[in-house]
């Protein structure tokens, strides 16, 4: 299901990270049909560089950074060649985690796995919107969508480092709504539900059919799935939208 061009980011220069693949190549696909410049992060170098020339094939303009969120200085890095490279910045997606936490109960997941869960999707998330901050500032129309997860929502077991983590996105989120508002900066977060890319391959076929399952709309969720909500939390549609969370997942959830 491709989603129909629009205009609906024209002129916005955004950073998507963890951009290669899934759905943050999604994110990024679906930010330049609307019109979008689009610089995209991720720590897979030779990956992102393909996505981003397949991007460029389509008419975007699209700018691949090798990035490692686990990394401060490597953040600081980023941000910098992103704004460089787009001439400023606009929006943020924050969409880079480490998903694969082991599918192991909580009295059994390493001290180092936890570590790198909170490292990437907590820390990483937070440095990557300071390194920001600045442009969004002078952007005057600034945005930041962080990727939570629907996880933190129902509590989902075996993987209690990815929602622990995703937890903290949601509570930064609210935080961080009131710290940046002065600047005129919103920021939001989105909870998808569990989407058939690369990164949940490693997700049980009983998880798996639970969702589909239990959802209201009852199919598997796809990355288009989840553009629309980023789409518009970066547009103008949304500039008094600001702290809150959209989950999207079919009704799985419901807030």
């Amino acid at each position: 299901m491709a989603m129909a061009s629009n205009n609906l980011l024209a002129g916005r220069r955004i950073l998507v990270t963890g951009a290669a693949r899934g759905l943050g190549l999604a994110f990024a696909r679906a930010c330049g049909d609307a019109g979008a410049s689009v610089a995209m992060a991720d720590i897979r170098a030779d990956l992102v560089e393909a996505s981003a020339a397949s991007l460029r094939a389509a008419g975007i303009t699209a700018h691949a950074i090798e990035a490692d969120l686990s990394d401060p200085a490597s953040i600081e890095r980023c941000a910098a060649r992103a704004i460089e490279s787009l001439g400023g910045l606009d929006g943020l997606v924050n969409n880079a985690a480490v998903t694969d936490s082991g599918g192991r109960a909580a009295d059994d997941i390493s001290v180092d796995t936890w570590d790198a869960v909170m490292r990437v999707n907590v820390r990483g998330t937070w440095l990557m919107g300071r390194a920001c901050r600045a442009a969004l500032r002078a952007s005057g129309r600034g945005a930041i969508v962080n990727l939570a997860s629907d996880t933190a929502l129902w509590g989902a077991p075996n993987l209690l480092a990815y929602v622990a983590s995703k937890g903290a996105v949601i509570s930064m989120t609210h935080s961080l709504a009131r710290e940046y508002g002065g600047d005129n900066i919103t920021v939001n977060a989105i909870a998808p539900g569990l989407v058939l890319v690369e990164a949940t391959q490693y997700v049980p076929e009983a998880r798996h059919r639970l969702y589909v399952e239990q959802r209201a709309l009852q199919r598997e969720q796809l990355p288009e799935d989840v553009c629309g909500a980023a789409l518009f939390a970066l547009s103008d549609l949304a500039r008094f939208v600001t702290g809150q969370l959209l989950p999207v997942n079919g009704g799985f959830v419901m807030n």
